[in-house]
Protein backbone atom coordinates (compact mmCIF):
# COMPACT_ATOMS: atom_id res chain seq x y z
CA UNK A 1 0.00 0.00 0.00
CA UNK A 2 2.56 2.37 1.21
CA UNK A 3 5.20 1.56 -2.07
CA UNK A 4 1.86 2.36 -4.32
CA UNK A 5 1.13 5.72 -2.48
CA UNK A 6 4.62 7.07 -2.51
CA UNK A 7 5.54 6.04 -6.53
CA UNK A 8 2.71 8.33 -6.64
CA UNK A 9 3.85 10.66 -5.24
CA UNK A 10 7.14 9.92 -6.77
CA UNK A 11 5.33 10.44 -10.16
CA UNK A 12 4.26 14.16 -9.11
CA UNK A 13 8.17 15.33 -8.09
CA UNK A 14 6.54 15.67 -4.51
CA UNK A 15 8.41 13.02 -2.52
CA UNK A 16 10.66 14.23 0.36
CA UNK A 17 13.64 13.16 1.31
CA UNK A 18 15.67 14.26 4.46
CA UNK A 19 19.10 16.32 4.14
CA UNK A 20 21.36 16.03 6.82
CA UNK A 21 23.68 19.07 7.53
CA UNK A 22 26.74 17.86 9.43
CA UNK A 23 27.05 21.36 11.05
CA UNK A 24 24.21 23.48 11.71
CA UNK A 25 25.16 27.02 11.94
CA UNK A 26 24.77 29.49 9.62
CA UNK A 27 26.16 30.86 7.00
CA UNK A 28 28.28 27.97 5.73
CA UNK A 29 27.31 24.75 6.60
CA UNK A 30 28.59 20.80 5.51
CA UNK A 31 26.59 18.63 3.36
CA UNK A 32 28.24 15.29 2.67
CA UNK A 33 31.29 16.73 3.34
CA UNK A 34 30.76 19.78 0.84
CA UNK A 35 30.68 23.12 2.40
CA UNK A 36 27.95 24.72 1.14
CA UNK A 37 26.36 28.27 1.83
CA UNK A 38 23.11 28.07 3.58
CA UNK A 39 20.16 30.10 2.22
CA UNK A 40 17.13 28.03 3.66
CA UNK A 41 17.76 28.98 7.72
CA UNK A 42 14.83 30.73 10.08
CA UNK A 43 17.67 31.95 12.00
CA UNK A 44 17.68 35.53 10.49
CA UNK A 45 19.83 37.03 13.65
CA UNK A 46 21.83 33.83 14.11
CA UNK A 47 21.37 33.11 17.16
CA UNK A 48 21.41 29.77 17.42
CA UNK A 49 24.88 29.70 17.50
CA UNK A 50 25.41 32.51 19.55
CA UNK A 51 28.16 31.53 22.69
CA UNK A 52 26.24 33.39 25.49
CA UNK A 53 22.80 31.78 24.53
CA UNK A 54 24.24 28.11 24.34
CA UNK A 55 25.76 28.86 27.79
CA UNK A 56 22.59 29.67 29.30
CA UNK A 57 21.25 26.82 27.96
CA UNK A 58 24.02 24.41 29.13
CA UNK A 59 23.84 26.24 32.63
CA UNK A 60 20.22 26.08 32.77
CA UNK A 61 20.40 21.87 32.08
CA UNK A 62 23.07 21.56 34.19
CA UNK A 63 21.03 22.76 37.12
CA UNK A 64 17.64 21.21 36.75
CA UNK A 65 18.33 18.58 34.25
CA UNK A 66 17.76 17.72 30.75
CA UNK A 67 14.15 17.40 31.01
CA UNK A 68 11.10 19.10 32.31
CA UNK A 69 9.22 16.06 33.38
CA UNK A 70 5.91 16.71 33.28
CA UNK A 71 3.53 19.66 32.25
CA UNK A 72 3.32 22.78 33.22
CA UNK A 73 0.26 22.39 35.29
CA UNK A 74 1.03 19.50 37.19
CA UNK A 75 4.89 19.53 38.10
CA UNK A 76 6.44 20.59 34.87
CA UNK A 77 6.89 24.46 35.95
CA UNK A 78 10.51 25.44 36.78
CA UNK A 79 12.03 28.76 37.54
CA UNK A 80 13.21 29.25 34.01
CA UNK A 81 9.76 28.66 32.66
CA UNK A 82 8.36 31.49 34.71
CA UNK A 83 11.70 33.67 33.97
CA UNK A 84 11.21 32.79 30.12
CA UNK A 85 7.25 34.22 30.21
CA UNK A 86 8.08 37.66 32.03
CA UNK A 87 11.28 38.00 29.27
CA UNK A 88 8.62 37.79 26.55
CA UNK A 89 5.90 39.73 28.41
CA UNK A 90 8.52 42.53 28.73
CA UNK A 91 9.80 42.29 25.06
CA UNK A 92 5.87 42.52 23.74
CA UNK A 93 4.72 45.18 26.43
CA UNK A 94 2.32 43.43 27.58
CA UNK A 95 1.46 41.86 30.86
CA UNK A 96 1.55 38.61 30.78
CA UNK A 97 2.98 35.94 28.06
CA UNK A 98 2.33 31.81 27.79
CA UNK A 99 4.50 29.45 26.08
CA UNK A 100 4.11 26.97 24.29
CA UNK A 101 6.24 23.54 23.07
CA UNK A 102 6.35 25.46 19.79
CA UNK A 103 4.58 27.84 17.31
CA UNK A 104 2.29 25.36 15.88
CA UNK A 105 0.96 24.14 19.19
CA UNK A 106 0.79 27.92 20.33
CA UNK A 107 -1.61 27.88 17.33
CA UNK A 108 -3.44 24.44 18.20
CA UNK A 109 -3.93 25.57 21.33
CA UNK A 110 -5.05 28.93 21.41
CA UNK A 111 -7.36 29.72 18.59
CA UNK A 112 -9.77 26.67 19.24
CA UNK A 113 -9.83 28.21 22.91
CA UNK A 114 -10.66 31.50 21.64
CA UNK A 115 -13.59 29.92 19.36
CA UNK A 116 -15.94 27.24 19.03
CA UNK A 117 -18.78 26.04 17.18
CA UNK A 118 -21.55 28.61 16.74
CA UNK A 119 -18.17 31.17 15.72
CA UNK A 120 -17.31 32.08 12.52
CA UNK A 121 -13.52 32.20 11.16
CA UNK A 122 -12.15 34.24 8.22
CA UNK A 123 -8.33 32.87 7.16
CA UNK A 124 -6.37 33.97 4.75
CA UNK A 125 -5.64 31.51 1.78
CA UNK A 126 -2.06 31.22 2.51
CA UNK A 127 -2.28 30.88 6.32
CA UNK A 128 0.04 28.59 7.67
CA UNK A 129 -0.62 25.38 8.08
CA UNK A 130 -0.96 25.30 11.57
CA UNK A 131 -3.50 27.95 11.66
CA UNK A 132 -5.86 26.10 9.16
CA UNK A 133 -4.88 22.75 11.31
CA UNK A 134 -6.24 25.17 14.58
CA UNK A 135 -9.73 26.67 12.59
CA UNK A 136 -10.34 23.34 11.52
CA UNK A 137 -9.93 21.98 15.36
CA UNK A 138 -11.87 25.13 16.61
CA UNK A 139 -15.47 23.75 15.30
CA UNK A 140 -16.09 26.78 14.14
CA UNK A 141 -17.61 27.38 10.34
CA UNK A 142 -14.55 28.03 8.41
CA UNK A 143 -14.00 30.25 5.23
CA UNK A 144 -11.14 31.00 3.08
CA UNK A 145 -10.76 34.38 2.08
CA UNK A 146 -8.37 35.56 -1.05
CA UNK A 147 -4.99 36.41 0.07
CA UNK A 148 -5.07 39.76 1.32
CA UNK A 149 -7.47 40.52 -0.85
CA UNK A 150 -9.52 43.16 1.57
CA UNK A 151 -12.56 43.49 -0.55
CA UNK A 152 -13.17 39.97 -0.43
CA UNK A 153 -12.92 40.04 3.08
CA UNK A 154 -15.28 42.25 3.62
CA UNK A 155 -17.88 40.56 1.31
CA UNK A 156 -17.25 37.79 3.63
CA UNK A 157 -17.80 39.93 6.67
CA UNK A 158 -20.72 41.68 5.25
CA UNK A 159 -22.65 38.42 4.81
CA UNK A 160 -22.26 37.06 8.34
CA UNK A 161 -25.51 37.24 10.61
CA UNK A 162 -24.96 40.22 12.87
CA UNK A 163 -23.29 39.47 16.35
CA UNK A 164 -22.07 36.46 15.24
CA UNK A 165 -18.84 35.82 17.16
CA UNK A 166 -15.71 35.94 14.36
CA UNK A 167 -11.93 35.62 14.44
CA UNK A 168 -10.19 37.22 11.13
CA UNK A 169 -6.77 34.61 11.18
CA UNK A 170 -3.59 36.47 8.94
CA UNK A 171 0.37 35.91 8.87
CA UNK A 172 2.03 39.08 9.44
CA UNK A 173 4.51 37.42 7.52
CA UNK A 174 3.75 35.27 4.98
CA UNK A 175 6.17 31.71 5.18
CA UNK A 176 6.37 31.23 1.79
CA UNK A 177 6.16 34.66 -0.42
CA UNK A 178 7.51 36.91 2.43
CA UNK A 179 5.02 39.46 1.93
CA UNK A 180 3.34 41.02 4.54
CA UNK A 181 -0.84 41.38 5.75
CA UNK A 182 -2.39 44.65 5.33
CA UNK A 183 -2.91 44.78 9.15
CA UNK A 184 -3.60 48.14 9.17
CA UNK A 185 -6.36 47.62 6.96
CA UNK A 186 -7.66 44.16 8.40
CA UNK A 187 -7.66 45.71 11.95
CA UNK A 188 -9.94 48.41 10.46
CA UNK A 189 -12.16 46.17 8.44
CA UNK A 190 -12.67 43.78 12.16
CA UNK A 191 -13.44 46.75 14.08
CA UNK A 192 -16.44 47.89 11.29
CA UNK A 193 -17.55 44.60 11.39
CA UNK A 194 -17.09 43.42 15.65
CA UNK A 195 -14.48 41.05 14.68
CA UNK A 196 -11.09 40.00 16.48
CA UNK A 197 -8.15 39.90 14.68
CA UNK A 198 -5.78 36.88 15.50
CA UNK A 199 -1.95 37.08 14.18
CA UNK A 200 0.56 34.80 13.59
CA UNK A 201 3.82 36.55 13.92
CA UNK A 202 6.04 33.78 13.55
CA UNK A 203 8.71 35.00 10.86
CA UNK A 204 7.76 39.23 12.35
CA UNK A 205 9.30 38.47 15.62
CA UNK A 206 12.82 39.72 16.09
CA UNK A 207 12.44 40.75 12.70
CA UNK A 208 9.43 43.38 11.69
CA UNK A 209 9.58 46.76 13.88
CA UNK A 210 11.53 49.66 14.98
CA UNK A 211 13.04 47.35 18.13
CA UNK A 212 12.41 43.72 16.48
CA UNK A 213 9.01 43.21 18.08
CA UNK A 214 7.02 42.20 15.27
CA UNK A 215 4.59 43.59 12.72
CA UNK A 216 2.58 44.55 14.56
CA UNK A 217 5.30 47.00 16.21
CA UNK A 218 6.07 47.78 12.11
CA UNK A 219 2.08 49.09 11.67
CA UNK A 220 1.64 50.42 15.03
CA UNK A 221 -0.62 48.02 16.23
CA UNK A 222 0.31 46.51 19.37
CA UNK A 223 -1.66 48.37 21.85
CA UNK A 224 -4.89 47.70 19.36
CA UNK A 225 -4.56 44.26 18.87
CA UNK A 226 -4.97 41.64 21.64
CA UNK A 227 -3.86 38.60 21.17
CA UNK A 228 0.36 38.50 20.09
CA UNK A 229 1.55 35.24 18.93
CA UNK A 230 4.95 34.62 18.19
CA UNK A 231 7.49 31.75 18.08
CA UNK A 232 11.20 31.33 19.20
CA UNK A 233 12.27 29.24 16.79
CA UNK A 234 13.13 31.69 13.75
CA UNK A 235 15.10 34.95 14.47
CA UNK A 236 15.25 33.98 18.72
CA UNK A 237 16.68 30.77 17.72
CA UNK A 238 15.45 28.31 19.91
CA UNK A 239 12.21 26.59 20.13
CA UNK A 240 8.96 26.95 21.08
CA UNK A 241 5.95 29.34 20.60
CA UNK A 242 4.11 31.89 22.93
CA UNK A 243 1.07 33.92 23.32
CA UNK A 244 1.33 37.29 24.74
CA UNK A 245 -1.36 39.81 25.98
CA UNK A 246 -3.43 40.42 29.01
CA UNK A 247 -3.43 38.48 32.26
CA UNK A 248 -7.16 37.42 31.97
CA UNK A 249 -5.98 36.31 28.26
CA UNK A 250 -3.22 34.31 29.87
CA UNK A 251 -4.73 32.38 32.81
CA UNK A 252 -7.82 31.66 30.28
CA UNK A 253 -5.67 30.13 27.60
CA UNK A 254 -3.53 28.50 30.95
CA UNK A 255 -6.79 26.65 31.49
CA UNK A 256 -8.16 26.02 28.35
CA UNK A 257 -5.59 25.63 25.39
CA UNK A 258 -5.13 21.69 25.48
CA UNK A 259 -1.96 21.69 23.41
CA UNK A 260 -0.69 24.00 26.63
CA UNK A 261 -2.48 21.36 29.44
CA UNK A 262 -1.62 18.12 27.75
CA UNK A 263 1.80 18.91 26.71
CA UNK A 264 5.30 18.02 28.88
CA UNK A 265 6.62 21.63 29.33
CA UNK A 266 9.64 22.49 27.18
CA UNK A 267 13.30 21.54 28.69
CA UNK A 268 14.25 24.24 30.76
CA UNK A 269 17.88 24.41 29.03
CA UNK A 270 15.76 25.81 26.06
CA UNK A 271 13.84 28.37 28.15
CA UNK A 272 17.18 29.59 29.51
CA UNK A 273 18.35 30.12 26.25
CA UNK A 274 15.10 32.51 25.12
CA UNK A 275 15.91 34.53 28.03
CA UNK A 276 19.33 35.34 26.80
CA UNK A 277 18.50 35.68 22.73
CA UNK A 278 15.14 38.48 23.73
CA UNK A 279 18.76 40.10 26.03
CA UNK A 280 20.54 39.88 22.63
CA UNK A 281 17.86 41.13 20.24
CA UNK A 282 17.56 44.11 22.46
CA UNK A 283 20.64 44.99 23.08
CA UNK A 284 22.09 44.22 19.50
CA UNK A 285 19.93 46.07 17.08
CA UNK A 286 22.59 45.56 14.53
CA UNK A 287 22.00 42.20 14.09
CA UNK A 288 18.76 43.43 12.55
CA UNK A 289 20.26 46.43 10.71
CA UNK A 290 22.46 43.54 9.34
CA UNK A 291 19.85 41.24 7.98
CA UNK A 292 17.60 44.23 6.02
CA UNK A 293 20.83 45.43 4.50
CA UNK A 294 21.49 41.58 3.59
CA UNK A 295 17.98 41.01 2.10
CA UNK A 296 18.32 44.12 0.05
CA UNK A 297 21.57 43.31 -1.17
CA UNK A 298 20.32 39.55 -2.41
CA UNK A 299 16.37 41.00 -3.62
CA UNK A 300 18.03 44.22 -5.95
CA UNK A 301 20.46 41.80 -7.14
CA UNK A 302 17.90 38.40 -8.32
CA UNK A 303 15.93 41.62 -9.75
CA UNK A 304 18.94 42.43 -11.88
CA UNK A 305 19.07 38.86 -12.58
CA UNK A 306 15.52 38.71 -13.74
CA UNK A 307 14.43 36.22 -11.51
CA UNK A 308 10.52 36.56 -10.18
CA UNK A 309 10.18 36.80 -6.73
CA UNK A 310 7.09 38.44 -5.65
CA UNK A 311 5.73 40.77 -3.28
CA UNK A 312 8.30 39.88 -0.64
CA UNK A 313 9.03 42.63 1.77
CA UNK A 314 11.25 40.26 4.12
CA UNK A 315 13.96 38.11 4.63
CA UNK A 316 11.75 35.43 3.06
CA UNK A 317 12.39 35.83 -0.50
CA UNK A 318 10.54 33.43 -3.20
CA UNK A 319 11.75 32.47 -6.63
CA UNK A 320 9.00 30.88 -8.74
CA UNK A 321 9.49 28.33 -10.84
CA UNK A 322 6.40 26.70 -11.62
CA UNK A 323 7.05 23.18 -12.33
CA UNK A 324 7.78 20.84 -9.15
CA UNK A 325 10.01 18.76 -11.50
CA UNK A 326 12.02 21.93 -12.77
CA UNK A 327 11.87 23.39 -8.84
CA UNK A 328 14.05 20.38 -7.92
CA UNK A 329 16.16 20.65 -11.07
CA UNK A 330 16.74 23.93 -10.24
CA UNK A 331 17.87 22.89 -6.39
CA UNK A 332 19.51 20.19 -7.30
CA UNK A 333 22.06 22.38 -9.61
CA UNK A 334 22.60 24.93 -6.92
CA UNK A 335 23.73 23.27 -4.34
CA UNK A 336 26.49 21.73 -7.25
CA UNK A 337 27.39 25.32 -7.69
CA UNK A 338 27.49 25.40 -3.53
CA UNK A 339 24.60 27.50 -2.11
CA UNK A 340 21.81 25.14 -0.78
CA UNK A 341 18.08 26.03 -0.91
CA UNK A 342 15.32 23.48 -1.68
CA UNK A 343 12.74 23.57 -3.62
CA UNK A 344 8.79 24.30 -1.82
CA UNK A 345 6.33 22.28 -3.87
CA UNK A 346 2.73 21.66 -2.99
CA UNK A 347 1.16 20.95 -0.57
CA UNK A 348 3.20 23.37 0.88
CA UNK A 349 2.47 25.88 -1.94
CA UNK A 350 -0.19 26.26 -4.77
CA UNK A 351 -0.20 23.84 -7.58
CA UNK A 352 1.82 25.38 -10.67
CA UNK A 353 4.07 27.41 -8.18
CA UNK A 354 6.72 25.51 -6.82
CA UNK A 355 9.94 27.70 -5.87
CA UNK A 356 12.94 27.95 -4.33
CA UNK A 357 12.51 29.85 -0.84
CA UNK A 358 15.33 31.69 -0.24
CA UNK A 359 16.26 32.96 3.05
CA UNK A 360 18.69 35.37 4.44
CA UNK A 361 20.72 36.07 7.74
CA UNK A 362 22.59 38.73 9.51
CA UNK A 363 25.33 36.75 9.61
CA UNK A 364 25.72 36.39 5.59
CA UNK A 365 28.75 38.70 4.28
CA UNK A 366 28.00 40.80 1.64
CA UNK A 367 30.84 38.71 -0.38
CA UNK A 368 28.51 35.84 0.24
CA UNK A 369 25.63 37.26 -1.24
CA UNK A 370 27.61 38.22 -4.22
CA UNK A 371 28.70 34.97 -4.52
CA UNK A 372 25.09 33.33 -4.29
CA UNK A 373 24.53 36.06 -6.50
CA UNK A 374 26.66 34.08 -9.19
CA UNK A 375 25.22 30.42 -8.68
CA UNK A 376 21.31 31.65 -9.05
CA UNK A 377 22.80 33.22 -12.26
CA UNK A 378 24.78 30.29 -13.47
CA UNK A 379 21.65 27.73 -12.52
CA UNK A 380 18.77 30.33 -14.24
CA UNK A 381 20.93 30.57 -17.02
CA UNK A 382 21.64 26.79 -17.58
CA UNK A 383 17.95 25.57 -17.32
CA UNK A 384 17.15 29.29 -19.62
CA UNK A 385 15.03 30.56 -16.80
CA UNK A 386 16.80 33.77 -17.50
Amino acid sequence: MFDTLLDELDAQHLTRRLTELSTGVAPVVKIDGQEVLLLASNDYLGLAGHPDIIDAAAEATRRYGVGSGASRLVSGTLPPHRDMERALARFKKTASALAFGSGYLANLGTIPALIGRGGLILADRLCHASLIDACRLSGADFRVYHHNDLAHLATLLSRRKAARRTLVVTDGVFSMDGDVAPLPELFDLTRRYDAELYVDDAHGTGVMGETGRGTLEHFHLEDAVPFHMGTLSKAVGCIGGFVAGTEPLVTYLLNTSRSFIYTTAPPPGAAAAVIAALDIIQREPERRQRLWANRDRLCAGLNRLGFSIGASASPIIPIIIGRADRALVFAKQLLLNGVFAPAIRPPTVPESTSRIRVTVTSEHTPTQIDQALVAFQRVGESIRMI
